[in-house]
This record gives structure tokens, C-alpha cells and sequence, in this order.
């Protein structure tokens, strides 16, 4: 473990590496965040990371991060709960809650559990009305490499009040040595996804991807022609046993599958430069609004746990 820089607030940053058979990771406790990911036999990180604290201060604020307590958007920017209702930050364009506001789990320094050679524990507690909700939240990142090529994320969080839970971890990946992930081979295991308004929030509807340009099912080739992607693919109605979900292949063959016991997940196409994309497990977003969504609802002494693995090849 090594420190990485001191944040705006005078708080210590630490990176922190883990490495098993051909799989080298990079971590940051700002924001718990992935920052380099390395693979013996290609020589480019294949997500997107700084070197610099201030960037992930400013621009990449996202970058890597585990985002939460709510990940992705809330259109009404309120949560009503057990009859109260809790209004939140509007972050985006004055109107919209995005990824918890200023005061998200990205933007927070989170502390160090434990570490070995190839795992590492972060810690960070949310006092009562953080980011903008209830309860006294204790949330836990384990992240775990194993040999030969596989990082897997256990995210845990515990409430001592009902409040919502829905958490993400919001790294970029391009699989190639090249500006853009135009010519990569994506395929999302998804029969649905969410159509989105004009400010990226879901619309409420559950549209079948058959006959679509959101049905990746066949891992197309995706590119320019591609429609613009900030969307959620349906890949459950709740929480299911971890499973295969994204299958990512570079035009160099290096390949990414990703795993998830979550119900969606966000594909962004990183516009406009579409230097990398974000690919969030998670529920599906703007679920307060949405009766009809899985639910992020989170009743105290009950645990919420999102298990994420990526597992590459050359």
C-alpha cells in the first residue's frame, strides 16, 4: 500500500495492488475505486485511470468508483419512505439525483480493512442523512483476484434504518491499445431493456429487445452506427445467483466476461469522445418511481450484497 495524494480536503489517498496468476489490479481508497487493471501479455491497462488525484476530483469523478448509496439516476430527485419523504441533491441539470450527489460513496475516502497480496477490504460509514437519506449505513468493498485472470467485487451494506441501497461499481473499459471501443464484440444476456427520456431517466417502460438495436443477445459488433447507449438491460426481475452476463471482446481478442447476482445492467458509450465504456451492474435505476422495478428498498437488520467478477483472457 502506497499513498497516492491528498484530496482538496487535506485527506490521504492510498493505492493499493493485488496480483494473482496473470492479473495485476490497481486499486485507489478515494471512492474505492478501480484504477489500473492489468493483464500479463497485453501492454495497456484495459480500463481508464489517472495518475492524478485532482482528475478523479474533477472530470473522471466516476472513473473506477464504486457509486452509491444509489447508483445511476433519480429523475424526481425525492425517495418517500415509510411516509416521509427525503429530498435529494439535483446534481444534474438542476433537476436530476445522479449517483448520490456530491456526498457519494465516489467522493469519499474509504478506510482500509484489510489486505493480503490478493485481496483488499474498504470500509466506509454513511452517518444518518448522507447523501441525502436515512440510516446509519455501513457499507464493505471486498475485492478478491484469483488466478488466472479473474477480479471478483463483494460490495455489502447493513442500515440501522429503512432506507435505499443500490450500489455500483462505474469503471470504463476499452479492450484495445486504440482512442475508441469502436469494434468491439459486445454481447449482454438481457431479453429487456429500459427506454430512457430526454434526461437519460427510464421512461417506466419494459421494452423486449427482439428487433431492437439494444438486442446484443448474438454479441454484435458495435461502433459509430451503434445508437447512443446510457441505457439498463433488464437481466432479471431481483437479485439472482451470480451468473454470466457480458461477454467484451476487443478486436486484439482480449476478452472480458462479466458476472453479476444484480438484475441490471447500465451500459454508457462514453460519448463524446467513446474512449471507453461504462458498464454498471446493478438494480434497475430510478426504482423509487417505479413500482414495478425490482425494489432498492432496504429495511434495517437486513443485508444488501452485490457480487461483480470480471474475468479476462488475452
Amino acid at each position: 500500500m502506497q499513498i497516492f495524494g491528498t484530496t482538496k480536503t487535506g485527506k490521504t489517498v492510498h493505492a493499493i495492488t493485488l496480483q494473482a496468476g496473470d492479473l495485476t489490479v490497481t486499486l485507489l481508497t478515494y471512492g474505492a475505486r478501480l484504477r489500473d487493471v492489468r493483464l500479463a501479455g497485453v501492454d495497456h491497462s484495459l480500463t481508464t485511470g489517472s495518475d492524478d488525484l485532482a482528475d478523479y476530483e474533477g472530470a473522471m469523478r466516476y472513473h473506477g468508483a464504486i457509486v452509491g448509496p444509489v447508483a445511476n439516476r433519480i429523475g424526481t430527485a425525492r425517495v418517500r419512505l415509510d411516509g416521509m419523504m427525503y429530498e435529494l441533491e439535483r446534481n444534474e441539470d438542476g433537476v436530476r439525483h445522479l449517483h448520490s450527489g456530491s456526498e457519494g460513496a465516489h467522493a469519499q475516502v474509504w478506510d482500509v480493512v484489510a489486505v493480503t497480496d490478493t485481496t483488499a477490504t474498504l470500509a466506509l460509514d454513511m452517518p444518518d442523512g448522507m447523501a441525502g437519506l436515512p440510516g446509519k449505513r455501513r457499507v464493505t468493498a471486498e475485492f478478491a483476484v484469483h488466478a488466472p485472470a479473474t477480479l471478483t467485487l463483494t460490495i455489502t451494506g447493513t442500515s440501522d434504518a429503512t432506507t435505499v441501497m443500490n450500489f455500483a461499481n462505474h469503471s470504463y473499459w476499452n479492450l484495445d491499445d486504440a482512442p475508441t471501443w469502436h469494434g468491439h464484440r459486445m454481447k449482454i444476456a438481457a431479453d429487456h431493456y429500459l427506454p430512457i427520456d430526454a434526461g437519460t431517466c427510464p421512461t417506466g417502460d419494459v421494452v423486449d429487445v427482439t428487433g431492437t438495436d439494444m438486442d446484443l443477445r448474438d454479441g454484435p459488433v458495435i461502433g459509430s452506427q451503434t445508437p447512443a447507449l446510457d441505457h439498463n438491460f433488464c437481466l432479471s426481475d431481483d437479485i439472482v445467483p451470480h451468473r454470466d452476463v457480458l461477454w467484451l471482446t476487443g478486436q486484439s481478442g482480449t476478452s472480458m466476461v462479466l458476472a453479476t447476482n444484480m438484475p441490471g445492467l447500465q451500459v454508457f458509450d462514453g460519448r463524446p469522445s467513446y474512449g471507453a465504456l461504462a458498464i454498471e451492474a446493478q438494480h434497475w435505476p430510478d426504482a423509487p418511481n417505479h413500482a414495478h422495478f425490482p425494489s432498492v428498498k432496504l429495511a434495517s437488520g437486513e443485508t444488501y450484497q452485490q457480487i461483480t467478477s470480471w474475468r479476462f483472457a488475452p
